[in-house]
């Protein structure tokens, strides 16, 4: 399941992200990378654990906690803290699968990535090349989308980032352990979720129908969530 969400940032909340983070110091993207993915990523990024990552990831986890669709879609257990990336031109990031489990160093913090998420922190227009590409059972998904929109895909999926060749394509990056940890009852939940959705916008929320959905969404949450 791919899921795109729509203005996660406002243009306030991306002009804030990318002061901070245009303000820092960049490093090899390596020094997150397991064994597979350093002999195919040529990027930069934000040191994790700085100030100006820390500050920024704020922000962008505000804005999650915010977003009733991100929820609906993610079903966020734990998100490891955002990072920060970005590619010039010639940089990419080969065909790659992310590690199962992500662990926040100089902590006990551990997670298992059900799924990445990638948030946009540039005008597609600025540059050329840098399209997220996630292969799947539901085919091949080209991604690049306007600045504070996100993207929700499975970690278990061969990606890549094609190359830049102009501009710089920035963005945020990190990935989440979902309560249903099944990726077919997520997707059920997500499917009932839009359906009742609709339907209480065109009957209301006191309809029977509406409740009764609503409460089977609930205990079928309820019977396979973990906590």
């Amino acid at each position: 399941m791919m899921i795109s969400v729509p203005n996660l940032l406002d243009a306030e909340g991306v002009a804030s992200v990318r002061a901070i983070i245009d303000a820092a110091d960049w490093i090899d993207g390596n020094a997150t990378s397991g064994p597979q993915s350093a002999l195919a990523k040529k990027n930069e990024q934000l040191a994790e654990g700085s100030h100006a990552a820390r500050e920024a990831a704020a922000i962008i986890l505000k804005a999650l906690s915010n977003s009733p669709l991100f929820f609906a879609a993610a079903l966020p257990l734990k998100v490891y803290p955002p990072l920060f990336n970005r590619y010039g031109a010639g940089q990419a990031f080969g065909t790659h699968v992310d590690n199962a489990i992500r662990i926040q160093r100089g902590s006990d913090f551990r997670l298992r990535s059900d799924l990445s998420v990638t948030v946009f922190l540039e005008d597609p227009n600025a540059y050329d090349g840098g399209v997220l590409t996630v292969e799947d059972v539901f085919g091949t998904q080209q991604v690049k989308l306007p600045a504070g929109h996100a993207i929700v895909y499975p970690s278990s999926s061969l990606h890549h980032v094609t190359p830049v060749t102009r501009g710089t394509r920035v963005a945020s990056f990190f990935w989440l352990q979902s309560m249903i940890r099944d990726a077919g009852a997520r997707r059920m939940l997500w499917d009932l979720d839009q359906s009742v959705q609709r339907l209480t916008g065109q009957l209301g929320g006191a309809d029977r129908s509406v409740i009764e959905l609503t409460g089977l969404y609930h205990n079928l949450l309820r019977h396979w969530a973990d906590s």
